[in-house]
């Protein structure tokens, strides 16, 4: 191999080509920006920083990914397009020198029931490949050790046409992974019959106990009263075999009610259908509640939870099954896999190896491929995300990351750090919304928005290196090298709840006491099992000791764009009720997705045309100048303003409206004193709930929990997504609800919190199977002089002790 020696000792002038190293944004306008223009270096880590609400998602994600992804789009052809989602082009002036933008955001992973870890990263498609390969007794293709993959088998003629016709019998089989019993879900629903109906009723009585079945329905108790299969007039505990059978299992079947055409179906599948097939969190609180109650899932006994038939798990590799090695913690499957010594699948071990090394090297190394993907959270989520992009050999990309510290422990800040660094080293420009200060610290350049939340917020405050930020006086810059003091003194238990034998996931019989009225907070690494024993003990423990819960965990808060806070949060109710009583009209008047609606725009504010495989275009309705409402219903005032001028409130000054004169009303005024002790004064009443960021989503939710009535509250990292200057306030709101008699147990990895806390429970000292035990238990003051643990020692450093 020759290389070519360069004669010419003269240095070439630059190229044209090297000049762009810049992506430039002039006049960014997305959300609640005003009129922003700044200069983003390539190949450089830049870190934004800014208040939750600042306007950091809206200049990142919205603005320079979105047109990235936007212009990506239009290089396919139209037809192409019109399969893929239709992007808008941001409101912004001039974007130049954007690079293929990769977004790594906390959006969590879908919940079907078939996701797994192992299908999302590609893990489980190399393993099916390697038991196809190496599996004795060998069972077939790699569809075969599939459970997302059914097992099929056809017989019949068919037609072949060369020369004379012919017909040849021919049949057809594909061996599939599929468990038959639970269809690959790993568990199966039994359906509590009780809860569907009252058995010493008959139809006619109203035996059923479904919400939304009403007598007069059509389509439901009606089909099932006059179908002419059974009598209405009996009781359903007197039914026959066969009355009981077509009751429950009957097939669908067509009959005439009142001579209209309908179809009988038993009760079992119709319920199935209507509540079963559709994902819980989107049903109504009432229904939800309904097929709680009505509903429970349990392991498949036949498959025992691996989701895969009998042929796929008897196929083995060293002793061990395609199921053994999905249930395996990661970083114990990698070790077994580098065991395997097989020179005719050496590339296909090479590139699992990477994998998994990538799941332990970003600290996920606790996790399965067999677990759920709906069931991590938003940070897990977020890392799994990361690994198909960690062994990449793309370069000059944008990658865009959304709080990747989020759900850290400050034991692995330092390795998301390094992989972050990692990736700009290899030529990228890394992009990161981020609140915590050790992220903020290895940024080369740093741009802070603000000063404020929402309207006081959208423009640059500070642009430029970390140290400046430091000097610049910005609220970031002011409190980025604060340290909360530990407490030199605590509250005093009221009581205790006991944990006794705890063994949620990879706890090991936890024995635990846990003092009452007093901020609790529960530390350890990721994955060491601090929401399994919060979420999986506590709630049970302390509803026998006849103590309400609330319970706030990191679930997204859903909602489409004719959500708002006060939608979200109840607050429209009182409000419309406040109108109807003063104008002497219907409540229902005043919703925007009710009677009230303006016709045109049906309460949606805007008009949208559908522009087939380009972006659609939303212009304000002309009829009502985009207040949602009729003309006649803004007639009707409260204290001088209409519903609009209500919705275009901030709530600080509906909270001055609602609070004292003509309108005063106390049940909203409640509402909206809750909403600004979370610190979204600034927040707009009528604003969607799609243009909110992930801080304000958080303490929207929060605020909307605090209305419950409970003696132990349960927060699951309340700061993700709050600033530095945030948190402080939610650590004074936490103070409130300790100091009215209420219990705060808290899982947190901000130091600040574990220093303001009365006492700490740390578990460890490791992740998955290395994890599950109490640690340590005490006052943080106990912890940081101990320094006994990970969480010791970085919270020692913290408070400089």
């Amino acid at each position: 191999m020759s290389k070519v020696t360069r004669t010419d000792p003269q240095s070439p002038a630059p190229h044209a080509a090297d000049s762009h190293d810049l992506i430039r944004v002039h006049g960014a306008r997305e959300n609640n920006l005003k009129d922003v223009s700044i200069e983003i270096p390539k190949r450089r880590l830049t870190v934004f920083t800014g208040v939750s609400g600042s306007g950091k998602s809206s200049l990142v994600f919205h603005t320079i990914a979105a047109e990235s992804q936007r212009l990506i789009n239009e290089t396919y052809s139209a037809f192409v397009q019109g399969f893929m989602p239709t992007l808008a082009r941001p409101e912004v002036d001039v974007l130049d020198g954007l690079t293929t933008a990769i977004i790594v955001d906390q959006q969590r992973m879908g919940g079907d029931a078939r996701s797994t870890v192992g299908t999302v990263t590609d893990a489980h498609a190399m393993l099916r490949i390697l038991f196809s390969r190496l599996g004795k007794p060998h069972i077939g293709p790699p569809g075969a050790y599939a459970f997302n993959v059914p097992s099929v088998r056809a017989s019949g003629a068919i037609t072949v046409e060369r020369g004379a016709r012919k017909a040849v019998k021919a049949t057809f089989t594909r061996t599939g992974g599929m468990c038959t019993r639970c269809e690959g879900r790993g568990t199966v629903s039994d359906i509590d019959l009780t809860q569907l109906y009252d058995d010493s009723k008959s139809i006619a009585e109203g035996a059923f106990t479904i919400p939304g079945w009403k007598s007069d329905s059509f389509w439901t108790v009606r089909v099932y009263a006059e179908s002419g299969l059974l009598d209405p007039d009996k009781p359903i505990r007197t039914f026959t075999k066969k009355e009981m059978h077509d009751f429950l299992h009957r097939e669908p079947t067509k009959v005439k009610v009142e001579g209209v055409n309908l179809t009988y179906e038993g009760l079992i599948p119709k319920i199935q259908k209507s509540f079963l097939s559709k994902d819980k969190e989107a049903l109504q609180p009432h229904i939800r509640a309904f097929v709680e109650r009505a509903v429970t899932f349990t392991t498949c006994p036949e498959c025992d939870g691996t989701r895969l038939s009998e042929g796929a798990r008897s196929s083995k590799i060293k002793g061990i099954s395609i199921a053994d090695a999905c249930a395996l913690q990661i970083s114990d499957l990698a070790a077994w896999v580098r065991g395997l010594d097989e020179p005719s699948v050496a590339p296909l071990l090479t590139a699992l190896q990477q994998t998994l090394d990538s799941f332990t090297e970003i600290g996920l190394g606790y996790l399965s491929l067999d677990r759920a993907s709906g069931t991590l959270s938003g940070g897990e989520a977020q890392r799994v995300k990361m690994i198909r992009h960690l062994g990449s050999s793309l370069t000059d990309t944008t990658y865009v990351f959304d709080e990747p510290t989020t759900g850290l422990h400050p034991h692995d800040i330092q390795r998301m750090n390094n992989l972050l660094l990692r990736l700009r080293d290899k030529g990228n420009t890394v992009l990161v919304v981020e609140h915590k200060p050790e992220t903020i610290a290895i940024a080369d350049h740093v741009v802070d928005l603000g000063p404020g939340a929402g309207a006081a917020g959208g423009t640059v405050c500070f642009e430029g290196t970390v140290e400046g930020l430091r000097a610049g006086g910005t609220v970031t810059g002011r409190h980025f090298d604060d340290r909360a003091a530990v407490k030199k003194t605590v509250r005093t238990p009221t009581g205790t709840l006991e944990i006794r034998g705890a063994t949620t996931h990879n706890l090991r019989g936890v024995d635990v006491d846990i003092p009452l009225g007093v901020l609790t907070v529960v530390t350890g690494v990721a994955g060491s099992g601090k929401s399994s024993l919060v979420h999986g003990s506590l709630p049970r423990r302390a509803g026998a000791g006849g103590e309400g819960v609330v319970s706030v965990d990191q679930a997204p808060i859903r909602g489409s764009r004719r959500s708002n806070p006060a939608t979200y949060t109840g607050l429209l109710d009182p409000i419309r009720k406040a109108f109807a009583k003063a104008n002497g009209v219907k409540p229902g008047l005043f919703s925007s997705n009710s009677e009230g609606a303006c016709p045109t725009c049906s309460g949606a504010g805007v008009i949208f045309t559908d522009l087939a495989m380009m972006a659609g275009v939303a212009s304000p309705c002309e009829e009502c100048e985009g207040k949602r409402f009729q003309a006649s219903v803004l007639d009707h005032h409260l204290g001088g303003r209409d519903i609009s001028e209500v919705l275009a409130m901030s709530v600080t000054e509906a909270g001055e409206f609602f609070g004292d004169g003509e309108a005063r009303t106390p049940a909203a005024h409640r509402i909206l004193g809750r909403l600004a002790d979370v610190g979204l004064g600034y927040l707009g009443l009528g604003q969607p709930l799609t243009t909110l960021s992930g801080g304000e989503r958080q303490r929207l939710k929060l605020a909307t929990h605090m209305a419950e009535k409970g003696g132990v509250y349960l927060l699951d990292e309340p700061t993700a997504g709050l600033h530095l200057a945030d948190v402080e306030q939610l650590l004074g709101l936490l103070d409130r609800l300790v100091d009215s008699g209420k219990s705060v147990i808290v899982i947190e990895h901000h130091q600040a919190v574990m220093a303001h806390a009365d006492w700490i429970i740390d578990l460890g000292p490791g992740a998955g199977h290395d994890g599950g035990r109490i640690v340590f238990e005490g006052t943080p003051a106990a912890l940081v002089a101990a320094r006994s643990t990970l969480t010791g020692e970085h919270l020692a450093a913290y408070v400089g002790a």
